[in-house]
């Protein structure tokens, strides 16, 4: 089954959760269905959704029989322990030959790749693809897909799709998250249920106030989005070079998903057959009446603002079709000392790793930079996304900065999700300039590709979701000399990703990592809302947005220079109880995360680190008498093994 448009496939692409609903979408409108098996997907809540081998494989020769194509999931990070299971799924899979896998863990890339399986690769919406230089390095790494990011609009795809021979799916209808794909870390470190291992608890569904310099704002649900809708936008869709139209829904029933494939279909078909008198809204009014919750076209025609929140149905406990809300607020968990003995058995090691780890710090302005210079730190990172009042740095400051840096090295930071323009001014900046630097802090695939032949060392930062030591190993082989493990790695993966890996690896051991990265700007509430009350608050930045759950939670929202909001911690992660048992396992840097530090505060938490690394035993009474104003120390996603 195929339809063209001007000699440009268009493929409408519909998702189903288990075999029963198969067994009727199949028969739908859809020329392509989506679906995952019993493992490494990002639908891992329920037991009696997804497809057992057997099912695949029956599944692989019903689409095919009717002319249609199976795309399977194989798209969640995978853990350490997961990777020889993976290497027999992917075996299996080739054998059972289904028309393509979406991917997002670059290790299964390169399993594939070093297996020598003949499998069609897709790239996940959860892979982040903002950027040429990222396509380029997928079509070198045989992707013949990209799914893009929620956040790309149709004329940034239409710009890609004149200069590549890739493909590009994009959401047209269904559940869509306010963070962008990846950057999404706090169920991880809140429940040790990470999303992008396919088990997201959707904290950003949580009703939340905000609260701004004291004065409250009743905004119900600030995070919870709207559902896509592009029914009406077939045509500019297909204009944009868009070759598969995805619905999202593997945990919605067969009736509401038929419907809704069937109405899409419709309109593709007659807006083929005559695009002059092509009736846009025939069947709006059934959509909207059957909507879970109401409708935006979200990123496709640029930012929507506070327009595309959603309330309808919001905690009112329906939610999808199993009238379940995933979660409820609870609190970060406090440092416990039972837990952590527990982490230091799980951790230790009969052969000691000879080893003195570095201290490296992100900060967000120059006088931190110079703060970290005086204390000695080795690795300075200058944040590519500095947080409201301060300014990015100048280039100015740059030079400043490395004229004074002493031993330690400066590294430059990228914007976490950098599109072509970003591409254009580092470009410009780092191959017209002498700054300095002794290297980059690289947040994506592309920013690699891309800045590699400037002779500069190459640091992978956290976004990059580094989470097993094959993927550490891919990383290693596009140009890094360090990477940055994953924020969500618990207790026995990072045990293992340490020992494996042959890339060295960086470990965040205090502050706060960014849990939630969005382009949606919270700080735009207090400007058209009235505040209905003073309230008091507990967080430290007293400037900061902060939006209160309904347990009292204070979760701190800082704004960048480009209007992007970044979740934080409420508490402070700290790993100083454990610092030892990591370096014995061959932590090469312990980071500090200090953007959001006052620069005395910056000062102690380094003194301490630095102190610490020089007598390890001396960790557990150095934390004792780490203070500072905070709402108190969490171990994030280590709580969990």
């Amino acid at each position: 089954m195929s339809r063209f448009f001007n000699g440009q496939e268009v493929e409408l692409l519909a998702p189903v959760g288990n075999f029963d609903i198969f067994k009727k979408v199949i028969h739908s409108g859809a020329d392509a269905v989506y679906l995952g098996g019993k493992i490494f997907n990002m639908r891992m809540h329920r037991k009696d959704f997804n497809f057992t081998n057997e099912e695949l494989e029956e599944a692989i020769n019903i689409a095919h029989s009717l002319g249609k194509k199976i795309y399977i999931t194989v798209n969640n990070l995978l853990s350490s322990d997961d990777l020889k299971q993976a290497e027999e799924y992917l075996r299996y899979l080739e054998k059972i030959g289904p028309d393509a896998l979406i991917i997002q863990d670059m290790s299964v890339i390169k399993v594939i790749r070093d297996l020598g399986l003949k499998l069609n690769i897709h790239s996940s919406v959860m892979m982040n693809v903002h950027n040429f230089e990222t396509i380029k390095v997928l079509e070198k790494l045989g992707v013949t897909r990209v799914v893009t990011s929620r956040d790309i609009d149709l004329k940034t795809i239409k710009q890609f799709s004149v200069r590549t021979n890739m493909e590009f799916e994009y959401f047209v209808h269904g559940d869509m998250c306010v963070a962008h794909g990846a950057q999404c870390m706090y169920s991880g470190m809140l429940f040790g249920k990470s999303g992008s291992r396919g088990l997201c608890m959707k904290p950003c569904r949580w009703g939340y106030k905000i609260n701004k310099e004291g004065q409250e704002y009743n905004t119900t649900f600030p995070l919870a989005v709207k559902d896509m809708y592009m029914y009406e936008n077939i045509p500019e869709l297909i204009e944009a070079g868009v070759v598969s139209f995805k619905i999202e829904g593997r945990m919605r029933d067969a009736e509401y998903l038929v419907d809704l494939i069937n109405y899409y279909s419709d309109a593709i078909d007659r807006y083929i057959d005559d695009p002059i008198l092509y009736n846009r809204r025939k069947h709006a009014k059934e959509l909207f009446e059957n909507r879970k919750r109401d409708f935006s076209t979200a990123y496709a025609f640029g930012n929507p603002g506070l327009s595309n929140i959603n309330e309808r149905y919001e905690g009112t406990g329906k939610f999808y079709s199993t009238g379940k809300v995933f979660s409820k607020p609870v609190d970060e968990f406090d440092i416990n000392n039972n837990r952590v003995t527990e982490i230091k058995e799980l951790l230790k090691v009969e052969s000691k790793i000879d080893n003195k780890p570095e201290i490296s710090v992100k900060v967000n302005n120059y006088e931190a930079a110079l703060i970290a210079i005086e204390e000695g730190v080795e690795r300075i990172y200058l944040s590519g996304e500095v947080f409201e009042p301060n300014l990015p740095f100048s280039k100015e400051e740059i030079i400043s900065i490395t004229s004074k840096k002493k031993q330690s090295k400066i590294y430059l930071g990228l914007p976490r999700m950098m599109y072509e323009d970003d591409f254009s001014k580092y470009n410009h900046l780092l191959r017209n300039n002498d700054l300095g630097i002794d290297g980059l802090l690289v947040t994506n695939l592309g920013a690699i590709n891309k800045f590699k032949d400037l002779g500069l060392e190459l640091i992978g930062d956290y976004s990059l979701n580094i989470y097993n030591a094959i993927s550490a190993d891919f990383y290693k082989s596009q140009g890094l000399s360090i990477g940055a493990l994953s924020c969500e790695s618990p207790v026995n993966n990072t045990k293992e990703a340490l020992l494996k890996s042959v890339l060295p690896l960086e470990i965040i051991v205090h502050g706060s990592p960014v849990v939630m990265y969005m382009s949606h700007d919270l700080y735009e509430n207090t400007k058209v809302k009235e505040p209905i009350k003073e309230a008091n608050r507990k967080y430290n930045d007293k400037n900061v947005l902060l939006l209160i759950d309904d347990k009292g939670n204070e979760h701190p929202i800082y704004r960048d220079n480009n209007g992007n909001n970044h979740m934080l911690l409420s508490k402070e992660l700290c790993y100083m109880p454990i610092l030892k048992e990591l370096s014995n396992l061959g932590a090469s840097i312990f980071r500090i995360e200090g953007c959001h530090y006052e620069n005395e505060t910056l000062r102690k938490v380094i003194r301490a680190y630095k102190e610490a690394i020089e007598n390890l035993e001396q960790c557990n009474y150095i934390f004792d008498s780490l203070k500072y104003n905070c709402l108190g120390f969490t171990l994030g996603a280590m709580q969990f093994n």
